[in-house]
């Protein structure tokens, strides 16, 4: 009896506990009902169970907006009663699903406009990422309460939006949510006014979806990010959440998801274990908010689903942009604070990533994660996988890559951009100058795509496989015999030679043998291995420039089987290089 006893209270007091930990059971709020057609139904028959439930709650049942015909979503007006009626009618079995059309707010806390300091940007790293992108050529949709074309948004591009509250093509901002959102994300920079933007090259597409109050509907959130996945956009920002899942938002997510599109959402304000919707969505990437010490801000959503952290400012320290004052219409340099402002922080960052040539989402999230600051003694998982990193994930997204900025620099550093280095030997040294200078760039872009790890051992063994110390050749002391220096200052390929006293290589040494045995002997060595390899490497590039410069084999001649053993052999040391190369990165 003791036992039943006790178990009734323990069941009283989980039920009392999930009735009041608003992270399991705040289902949000709502005025309206979804209603999502089967495709099968006929029109003549969705038209008729329209016209009942118009009759049985005196209003007009109504398509969401003009995005919504194809998808058959209607809108009906209703509490939580209304809903269980309806769930429990025959209407279900012509429906997809009936649901609650929450509503969603804009996060932010009220601004204070005296915050005239971007110390979000140096938090985030932003200058080193400036170096090598600024997000041209990426789109990335606001979905907010608009945006408006501030002063200071001038210079950005700007594509076609849409206004989901009024259906107009016009997605102009009444609140100035989301011309902050957008100026954090885009605001023009270098234009002598006003403050920066990270990913200031980007285009900004609009979508209105939460009216001047800061509230929206999941119907229209939802058929906004359909609308974005459909017109181009490749990451969308959400500064706005709620209480409640949705099948159709869910849906909507899944949706741009699999068309290639970022989707970051903020993780909400209530200072409460687990993010709001739909930064709870498996395919969104969740933001929570740091303060200007890096701490997590009071009022950040924490724990449960939450990916990364961002600047979201606080009474400290808020982030400004420009934007509009709701009451005049006017142009304002503002500071908010929320993880509404956090989240933008992250998409920027992706328009960054995405710019570098990254098309996948959950790369693009992977490189996000991984690049980020971690911090220790996050038990309560208030950071995520740690404080976004702009220069740390540019710099990952481009690890195998060479850009024009490297070239470029590379080239001046080098001092190939002196006109004399072109002009000095005159026409007959023009070609193997060019030859030079593009073979140097082409070994560069196969050593930051397959040897990203280079070191003095790396450089070391490529000088001694392909060229040997060459500042050794022809250097000899009087009365001592050559043959040391002459050892000394040979490749790889070229120690046979020494030995045997002619011009010929040996074919044991000009082979794949000497960096196949260094590898076996020398990968175990966490220093050594990066030689053996190098070496490779080196050997590869002496037998294939030997191999058609001068193929001269000793027992195999001058002719086309001299030449063919060392292509196939340096096609061997590549390959092996290439191996052991993949292997040690497997294994770090």
């Amino acid at each position: 009896m003791k036992r039943l006893m006790l178990l009734c209270l323990f069941i009283l007091g989980l039920g009392f506990a999930l009735f009041n930990f608003k992270g399991l059971a705040q289902q949000g709020e709502f005025d309206s009902i979804i209603l999502d057609f089967k495709e099968e139904v006929p029109i003549a028959t969705i038209s008729e169970e329209i016209k009942q439930l118009s009759s049985k709650y005196n209003q007009q049942v109504h398509l969401n907006s003009i995005f919504s015909i194809s998808d058959r979503v209607y809108i009906v007006e209703g509490d939580k009663k209304t809903l269980k009626e309806l769930r429990r009618s025959p209407l279900k079995e012509d429906t997809e699903y009936i649901e609650a059309n929450y509503l969603y707010h804009a996060l932010e806390v009220p601004n204070d406009p005296e915050y005239s300091k971007q110390w979000n940007f140096r938090n985030i790293n932003v200058e080193k990422a400036w170096d090598e992108t600024k997000g041209e050529g990426i789109t990335v949709a606001v979905i907010d309460t608009g945006v408006s074309k501030v002063p200071d948004l001038k210079l950005t591009k700007f594509v076609k939006g849409y206004d989901f509250v009024n259906d107009k093509d016009d997605a102009g901002d009444d609140q100035g949510h989301g011309t902050h959102v957008a100026g954090t994300i885009a605001q023009s920079t270098n234009n002598g006014y006003g403050v920066a933007g990270i990913a200031y090259k980007a285009n900004i597409m609009p979508l209105k979806v939460l009216a001047a109050s800061g509230g929206g509907t999941i119907a229209d959130i939802a058929e906004s990010i359909k609308f974005a996945a459909d017109n181009g956009a490749d990451v969308i920002n959400m500064s706005l959440g709620g209480g409640g899942a949705s099948s159709m938002m869910e849906e909507a997510i899944k949706y741009a998801h699999d068309k290639g599109v970022v989707i970051i959402a903020a993780a909400g304000n209530e200072n409460r274990n687990s993010s709001s919707y739909p930064a709870r969505y498996p395919d969104v990437i969740s933001v929570s908010a740091i303060d200007s010490a890096g701490a997590k801000a009071p009022y950040s959503n924490f724990g449960a689903g939450v990916d990364i952290s961002a600047p979201g400012g606080s009474e400290a320290g808020k982030i400004i942009q420009n934007t509009v004052n709701p009451r005049t219409g006017e142009s304002v340099f503002a500071g908010f604070q929320g993880t509404s402002m956090a989240a933008p922080h992250v998409a920027g960052v992706a328009a960054l990533v995405r710019s570098t040539g990254i098309d996948n989402p959950d790369e693009v999230r992977d490189i996000l994660k991984q690049s980020s600051r971690k911090v220790q003694e996050d038990h309560l998982n208030h950071f995520g996988s740690g404080n976004l990193d702009a220069g740390a994930a540019v710099e990952l997204a481009l690890k195998g890559k060479i850009t024009f900025n490297d070239f470029f620099r590379w080239l001046r550093k080098s001092g190939y951009l002196n006109l004399g280095f072109w002009i000095d030997g005159g026409a007959v040294a023009l070609l193997p100058k060019l030859g030079m200078v593009l073979g140097s760039y082409l070994l560069a872009w196969f050593l930051r795509n397959y040897l990203p790890m280079m070191t003095l051992g790396l450089n070391g063994g490529l000088i001694f496989g392909s060229s040997g110390l060459f500042f050794l050749q022809g250097l000899y002391w009087f009365d001592l015999p050559q043959w040391p220096m002459r050892l000394a200052g040979s490749s790889i390929p070229e120690l046979g030679s020494v030995v045997l006293g002619n011009s010929s290589l040996n074919p044991l040494f000009a082979s794949v043998l000497i960096p196949f045995g260094l590898i076996i002997l020398l990968m175990g060595n966490p220093s050594l291995k990066w030689f053996a390899i190098g070496s490779s490497i080196g050997v590869a590039a002496c037998l294939g420039i030997t191999a058609f410069t001068d193929p001269n084999v000793w027992l195999l001649g001058t002719g086309t089987f001299a030449q063919g053993y060392l292509l196939v052999n340096a096609f061997l040391c590549l390959g092996l290089a290439f191996l052991a190369s993949q292997k040690e990165m497997l294994q770090t």
